[in-house]
């Protein structure tokens, strides 16, 4: 029969981290989100403005002018390099 798992187990070890190891994770994946806006900004300004795109809200997509689409998406990099500073401050 198999003994019960004690608190030094290699399972709980690896699920609790300190915060100092989070944060440049953290930090990655926001600059990963920023460089995923910038490249969407850039690929949605080489469609021509009389062509509708496609974008993910959620778990749906939605048809949208090639404007409104870089809107929201200026408006979420924005956001990702608002918290990017927000952690960059914050140390």
């Amino acid at each position: 029969m198999a003994a019960a798992p004690s608190s030094s187990s290699p399972l709980s070890a690896s699920t609790e981290k300190s915060t100092p190891l989070d944060e440049p994770t953290s930090k990655l994946d926001h600059l990963k989100k920023v460089r995923a806006h910038e490249v969407a900004i850039s690929e949605l300004n080489s469609v021509p403005d009389s062509r509708a795109v496609y974008q993910k809200n959620g778990n749906i997509f939605f048809r949208r002018s090639v404007k409104s689409a870089i809107a929201v998406e200026q408006k979420q990099l924005d956001l990702a390099k608002a918290q990017i500073e927000k952690l960059s401050t914050s140390k």
